[in-house]
């Protein structure tokens, strides 16, 4: 399947977009962008037909539809951007999976914390709707996860 999602992405790395980012870039752009759709699609179903939009008693505690909406998506799009990321566009990391993966994890525990931050201040502070919220805060975590990805979490040693 690695090899088959991999030729379909290089299919479509057309000469034009070459000029203007690197494979592993586009690449990227692509396997995020599915992981966003899935992780809005989770979100949105999650939040209005799940939930219903009303917020949620979990052990004498409230959590707003939103967060809870928020945890289910992220339970689905943990593993779907590590899978991507691991076999897609980081493919050269010579780090141990398990590595890879405890690294990952810490990456995505301060989008998480970010997420959740510019989630609760969009929606509780500045009154957007929480889908909105949730593309804003999805744009913004998303630039942080690429360089954190490449630069921590699917590191390539240099020889210098």
């Amino acid at each position: 399947m690695r090899k088959w999602l991999n030729t379909f992405l290089e299919f479509f790395y057309f000469d034009f977009i070459k000029k203007f980012i690197e494979l592993q870039t586009f690449k990227y752009l692509i396997c995020g962008s599915t992981t966003v759709l899935v992780d809005l699609i989770c979100y949105n179903i999650a939040y209005y037909y799940w939930f219903e939009k009303m917020p949620i008693v979990v052990m004498h505690t409230t959590i707003g539809a939103h967060i809870a909406a928020f945890i289910v998506s992220f339970c689905i799009s943990f593993p779907t951007g590590f899978f991507f990321n691991k076999f897609i566009v980081f493919t050269t990391s010579e780090l141990r999976g398990l590595h890879q993966l405890f690294r990952y994890g810490l990456s995505v525990i301060t989008s998480l914390g970010l997420s959740y931050v510019f989630l609760k201040i969009c929606v509780e502070v500045i009154c957007l709707e929480p889908t909105l919220s949730k593309f804003i805060t999805t744009v913004l975590v998303a630039i942080n996860s690429y360089f954190m990805q490449q630069y921590f979490t699917f590191k390539v040693k240099t020889i210098s």
